[in-house]
């Protein structure tokens, strides 16, 4: 497809099933933990969709590039992915759905932060100044609140180191030269690197196994197969195509989505914090990836 200039009714749709997607994942890893423990989970999922992107890499004819500069970079950008989700798994084993997905998807605050004093032209406008203030708020609200018990104040901050580790990565894809390569290949280190580091890991936090049945093996499938193979390459497809301001708009979407499912799912509490919160990082994460008024 040739590049657009503005987001279509492909693109809407698109985004709108990702993030259905990327919230029913929240709540499969959730239930997930389970039947596995969940760094293992963690691991085995970047193994498994190490192995379909091998696949759909042969399949496609692309060849695996150890471009000269991007080692080092690439071994990063996988201890990164790691410690992304470590955060976020371990944090769904202690907190609901709603808390980790709102703090984990604070990334584009983050992200506009660091953007501010790291990226050329990426500097803090008025606007994105009063989004960062909703999206703060927001945070304060989910973290003031436990949800009758079913939260905890470490889990939540757990899952926000998780939103840190997915802003380190779109700034080392950024800042490095593996913003050179293909999306497969960047695909190929966080997958590569972190399954190496997950398993390695994973004895520290318990036996691998609690109580698994088909349905925990039927998530961890979809897990590799729709969100971490070819889930993470179909928004890259949409990133070449569309603005990618207008893809990142969307990402408001996503916690929204998890909070919902998770209280119509899960059965979990949804106080008035928790709703506020919602809107407010939503509120927030549109109004810092608004495109800039053209003069």
């Amino acid at each position: 497809m040739e590049r657009k200039d503005k987001m279509d009714a492909f693109g809407a749709i698109s985004l709108i099933v990702f993030g259905v997607v990327l919230a029913l994942n929240q709540v499969v890893v959730k239930l997930g933990n389970g039947g596995f423990q969940p760094v293992f989970m963690a691991g085995v999922r970047s193994v498994g969709a190490l192995v379909v992107l091998l696949i759909w890499m042969r399949v496609r004819g692309i060849r695996l590039e150890f471009r000269k500069g991007t080692i080092w970079p690439g071994i990063l950008l996988g201890t990164l992915f790691a410690q992304e989700f470590v955060a976020l798994f371990w944090a769904l084993d202690r907190t609901t759905v709603s808390h980790a997905s709102l703090l984990f998807y604070t990334m584009p605050v983050i992200l506009s932060i660091a953007a501010h004093f790291l990226l050329p032209g990426e500097r803090l406008t008025p606007r994105r100044i009063v989004g960062l203030g909703f999206a703060m708020v927001g945070v304060a609200l989910v973290l003031s609140g436990q949800a009758g018990g079913q939260a905890s104040l470490l889990g939540d901050l757990v899952a926000l180191t998780g939103a840190f580790g997915w802003a380190a990565i779109a700034l080392t894809l950024r800042l490095t030269k593996l913003r050179e390569i293909r999306p497969e290949m960047q695909l190929f280190w966080q997958l590569s690197v972190s399954a190496v580091i997950l398993l390695a890991v994973a004895p520290l936090f318990g036996p691998f196994l609690r109580d698994p049945g088909p349905w925990h093996y039927a998530g961890l499938g979809f897990q590799i197969i729709a969100v971490a193979s070819f889930g993470f390459l179909f928004w890259a497809f949409l990133i070449t195509i569309y603005p990618a301001s207008g893809v990142a708009s969307f990402a408001f979407l996503t916690p929204v989505l998890s909070v919902c499912l998770g209280w119509l799912l899960l059965n979990e509490t949804l106080g008035w914090n928790v709703i506020a919160a919602m809107v407010m990082v939503a509120v927030g994460i549109v109004l810092i990836n608004l495109p800039k008024r053209k003069r």
